[in-house]
Formats: C-alpha cells, sequence, structure tokens
C-alpha cells in the first residue's frame, strides 16, 4: 500500500506540473513574473493563450494535488513506526500544504482566466492581481507546511531514527528544490516531489 500511495504522489506531481506549465507558457513563451505589473508586456503573453489552458490547469491541478496527497499521507503512517510525534507532525504539515495549495492552484487559474476572457485590459489585470494579493495566504500557509513536513523527514532520516540510510535524506523535495533554484526549469516544485518520491519508491 505505501509503494501504491508513493507512485501515486510520482504521477500527481508529474501531472501537477503540466498543469503548471499550461498557466505559465503561452505562444509567446514564458511567463516573466518580472513583467507581472506591466499591463503592455502582460497583455503580449496572454493575448494569444486559449481560455482551456488556465481552465485545463486548475481542473489538472485539483485532481494531481489530490493524488499526490496520498504520498504525504503514507509516508506520515509510515513515520509512525519511528517516531509518533514526527509523524503527527508530518500527518497535521500535510493537510495543511494540501487543502490550501488546492485553493491557491485554481485561484492562479482563475485570475489568468478572468484575465484573458475579458481581453487582458489594464484594469483587468488590476483587478486579478489584487486577488491575487488578497488570497496569496494559501500559498504561504501550504507551503510553510510542506516546509515543516520535509524538514521533518529530512531530520528523522539524516539523524539514522528512520530504517533508511542517512543518505536517503537527499531524497527530499527541499533538496532538489535548492539544487534547482539556479536554473530557469518550469514547475521545479513538482519535478522536485517527483524525484524524491521516485527515490523513496527504491529505498523504502
Amino acid at each position: 500500500m505505501l509503494k501504491l500511495s508513493i507512485m501515486m504522489a510520482i504521477i500527481g506531481h508529474i501531472l501537477c506540473g503540466i498543469g503548471d506549465c499550461l498557466m505559465s507558457y503561452s505562444r509567446k513563451g514564458r511567463l516573466d513574473f518580472k513583467n507581472i505589473q506591466d499591463p503592455e508586456k502582460m497583455a503580449v503573453m496572454f493575448k494569444d493563450m486559449p481560455l482551456s489552458y488556465p481552465l485545463i490547469s486548475m481542473i489538472l491541478g485539483t485532481f494531481a494535488i489530490t493524488l499526490f496527497g496520498f504520498g504525504y499521507f503514507a509516508l506520515s503512517d509510515w513515520m509512525k513506526d519511528y517516531s509518533t510525534v514526527a509523524s503527527n507532525m508530518m500527518f497535521i504539515s500535510a493537510v495543511l500544504f494540501l487543502i490550501p495549495i488546492v485553493t491557491h492552484h485554481v485561484f492562479c487559474g482563475v485570475v489568468e482566466w478572468v484575465y484573458i476572457r475579458l481581453g487582458c485590459k489594464e484594469e483587468v489585470l488590476k483587478a486579478v492581481l489584487e486577488l491575487q494579493k488578497k488570497t496569496i495566504s494559501t500559498m504561504i500557509v501550504g507551503y510553510l507546511a510542506l516546509l515543516i513536513f520535509l524538514v521533518t523527514l529530512f531530520v528523522m532520516i539524516v539523524t539514522g531514527k528512520t530504517s533508511l540510510p542517512i543518505w536517503g535524506c537527499l531524497f527530499n523535495t527541499l533538496v532538489f528544490m535548492i539544487a534547482m533554484l539556479p536554473t530557469k526549469l518550469p514547475a521545479k516544485g513538482n519535478i522536485a516531489g517527483t524525484l524524491m518520491y521516485l527515490g523513496l519508491l527504491f529505498l523504502i
């Protein structure tokens, strides 16, 4: 059951990465967040983007996050054999990660869909950016919770408190994210999550 959940997490992160790319790329290339306040550059970026991109991303992302959630809960349950405290921390942080992140992902899709649907106008950009700023707490809570989950997992493995080899701590989203920060890879978080679960699939 554990390995099945981990495989579901791998598939979920891959699908979520595809959903992220649908929101980050248009026929004009990749969205540069440095230009997000520039109405002219944003209009050029999004005017030819099909409305189906953010719509598919919202639906696919919701399904994908639900799917990879099984992996986070499975790891929390697996940790019970080594520490009840660590297991509970991972379970609670998984809940606080998954629910807000689904919400955040949908908000991001709604913001893009509305912006494109209403003609990529400057006043529309201001309105959707205001919505995103006022709902940014979902992202902050979600990623802080994920950080707690990943640090707990890392510490438990690196201190030798689990059955995994100490070097197994390297199979951690946080480690892969730090390694990929200098790169221009899209969907870094989901690539990192996929790599973590791929490594754990063969170690556990």
